[in-house]
């Protein structure tokens, strides 16, 4: 039965109208935000599917705890989302199993059929979003080894942006200090759009960083929407989040500068109902 309807399912999408991705690369979706739909992963997939997404970037269920319990099968996980269409070349691992246990990791990423394996930010152990000069440098020396001993598996390692990652040290930002600490050859950049409330536009880093990066988190802002107010502690508030093309991100803009970065693969990371909203707006734009 679960057969017969994922075929259906695929016949479906199949019929829709043929409508143009961005750069040509299939519309993915980060699994994070909508982790409570995990739970009846054939469920999910098809769902997913069902709007027009043909591939996921996962969470791992080492690292990332029982809200990913149903992917912790690798060789099940690639046969249900290869049942819907979909297809999974990335996923995110947290500092502490990369630490402790990386082989395990890059075991199951080969299960599933990964092949690009990102850490969410080097805050971990290093200063969290306030580290000083030398905690960056350690770090960077850290992620470096991590991502010499993926490359020997066959995989390639990447970084996203958070609070560590978008922090000031000495001046500088933390970012801009990473990319010339990390190996460009061992260590590939996942940009996360939202980073735009602190000043970190996506198309000036790609056009900056040639080949430096391979895939984007995509989400868009209102900046003209009035500031939150500052939290007491911890990372600052920051604007809510749109649908892609109701905020103030220039996508068109952005895609272009994205060929020159280097990204081959993009994923919305929004709550479902902007998730909806966004992938029906990237079918919208020209490939």
């Amino acid at each position: 039965m679960k057969a017969a309807a994922g075929a259906a399912s695929l016949l479906a999408w199949r019929s829709m109208p043929a409508l143009a991705n961005p750069l040509g690369l299939p519309i993915g979706c980060q699994v994070y935000p909508l982790k409570s739909m995990l739970g009846d992963l054939s469920a999910f997939a098809k769902t997913m599917a069902g709007i027009g997404v043909t591939r996921l970037e996962l969470c791992s269920p080492i690292g990332y705890g029982r809200d990913f319990a149903s992917l912790k099968d690798g060789k099940e996980v690639r046969k249900v989302l290869a049942d819907q269409g979909i297809e999974s070349v990335s996923s995110h691992f947290s500092m502490s199993e990369l630490r402790k246990g990386q082989a395990r990791s890059i075991d199951w990423a080969k299960e599933v059929g990964i092949t690009q394996m990102v850490t969410a930010t080097l805050a971990d152990g290093n200063g969290g979003d306030s580290p000083t000069l030398d905690q960056v440098k350690h770090a960077a020396d850290e992620y470096n080894a991590i991502a010499e001993k993926a490359a020997a598996a066959g995989m390639q390692q990447g970084l996203h942006n958070e609070g560590f990652e978008v922090a000031m040290v000495d001046g500088r930002r933390v970012y801009d200090l990473l990319l010339e600490l990390l190996d460009p050859k061992l260590v590939k950049f996942q940009f996360q759009m939202s980073t735009i409330t602190n000043g970190l536009v996506a198309a000036d880093y790609f056009l900056k960083y040639p080949g430096r990066f391979n895939s984007m988190h995509l989400q868009d802002i209102d900046m003209n929407a009035p500031p939150p107010a500052a939290k007491k502690a911890g990372r600052p508030a920051q604007r809510p989040q749109v649908a892609l093309g109701e905020g103030t991100i220039d996508w068109a803009k952005t895609f272009a500068a994205a060929k020159t970065g280097g990204v081959t693969s993009y994923y919305v990371e929004q709550t479902w109902d902007l998730t909806r909203k966004s992938v029906a707006y990237l079918r919208t734009l020209p490939a």
